[in-house]
């Protein structure tokens, strides 16, 4: 099976749960919101799926790739966006790139046609020689999705990316995130607390206290209702 898929995964820290039989499934293309308050366990799923964490209790699939059976081959289908940034400051976008390029094997012509290729996709390529320090945060955010395109993968994780930029900034990231999962087909899992960065046709996995309340379509789950008033009511109701 393609996309993501995430069965039967618990995690724990000692006595504590953090997640608890957690099972979803993003396609091949998808958008998926893994929307949960803070402590819900969204980090430490994305650890899961990162391989910083392992755990016995349940199974991940990337692209069809098992992580616990084949990490290697699982990781190399993943670009990662974590929550905080891991830029080189002092670095210009393009060396920022083409150092992360070289992390995977990419040089020459290979390595610049895949540069030039995200930083077009990412509306970042007259920003090629500016420092990543001189960079906005919108911007910096913008590098770092770039950055972890370099590769190709399949599947890109992207944990809480829109934490403390401005609204602008907010709505072009994720326009540009959704454009990814719709135009150029990657299975996109998009951790937030926000609502608002939620369209009616994304898929939603509603994550609380370690446990998944729903998933699905989100105008399916609302009915119609804001996201908002369905995800507080949900939460509470499971406090």
């Amino acid at each position: 099976m393609t996309g993501l898929t995430v069965r039967n995964v618990s995690y724990a820290y000692g006595e504590k749960r953090a997640l608890d039989d957690v099972s979803f499934h993003v396609p091949q293309g998808a958008f998926c919101a893994l929307l949960g308050p803070n402590g819900a366990g969204k980090s430490t799923l994305f650890s899961l799926l990162t391989r910083l964490f392992t755990t016995r209790q349940g199974e991940i699939e990337i692209a069809g790739i098992d992580i616990a059976k084949h990490p290697r081959k699982a990781l190399a289908k993943i670009g990662v966006v974590f929550q905080q940034p891991t830029l080189d400051l002092d670095l210009t976008v393009h060396r920022n790139l083409s150092y992360f390029a070289a992390l995977h094997g990419l040089s020459g012509r290979q390595a610049e046609g895949r540069i030039t290729a995200v930083l077009e996709r990412l509306d970042m390529a007259e920003r090629a020689t500016e420092r990543a320090r001189d960079l906005n945060g919108g911007h910096r955010r913008r590098l770092e999705i770039a950055r972890c395109l370099i590769h190709v993968p399949s599947v890109l994780l992207l944990d809480e990316p829109t934490v403390g930029l401005d609204a602008a900034s907010r709505h072009a990231i994720t326009k540009h995130v959704h454009d990814l999962s719709s135009q150029d087909g990657l299975t996109v899992l998009w951790a937030t607390h926000l609502t608002d960065e939620i369209g009616p046709d994304d898929q939603v996995a509603i994550l609380h206290c370690g446990k998944l309340l729903d998933q699905g379509i989100c105008r399916d789950i609302t009915g119609g209702a804001p996201m908002q008033d369905t995800f507080l009511s949900m939460t509470r109701a499971a406090s």
